[in-house]
């Protein structure tokens, strides 16, 4: 059986906040290493060109309690991808500029293995919301 961490994945990521100190907690950019609002991964957000991107970097259980091995994405709907690990996945697809501090695109969930419509915001309480 999956962890709690990756079947929960998208779903923590509804809100997450920064790392670091207070300051970086009000900054206006979303670039950054982000803690999900579970505590049970961190997501690093970058620019790529005009998009935003997000990539898991950090599991608090990285290893399959079953296998105790990485933990996989397994539930990928294209089997060719379901050996890969979860730390490493990119999470924001094609996320442009939708606004200010706004960013529309699509968003991967390792729970079922597909990609969804989604927004980031910045908020201003410094954290991202993810809808």
């Amino acid at each position: 059986m999956r962890s709690h961490l990756a079947r929960h994945l998208l779903a923590a990521l509804l809100s997450i906040a920064p790392l670091g100190n207070a300051e970086a907690a009000k900054a206006v950019d979303a670039a950054g290493v982000w803690l999900t609002q579970s505590g049970d991964a961190k997501i690093k957000v970058s620019h790529c060109g005009t998009a935003l991107c997000g990539r898991v970097v950090w599991l608090k259980e990285p290893l399959d309690k079953k296998t105790g091995k990485p933990q996989l994405d397994d539930r990928n709907a294209d089997p060719a991808l379901r050996g890969r690990r979860i730390i490493g996945i990119s999470l924001f697809i094609n996320m442009q500029a939708a606004g200010p501090n706004k960013w529309s695109g699509k968003i991967y969930n390792a729970d079922d293995g597909k990609t969804y419509a989604s927004t980031v915001t910045l908020v201003p309480s410094g954290n991202l919301s993810v809808q």
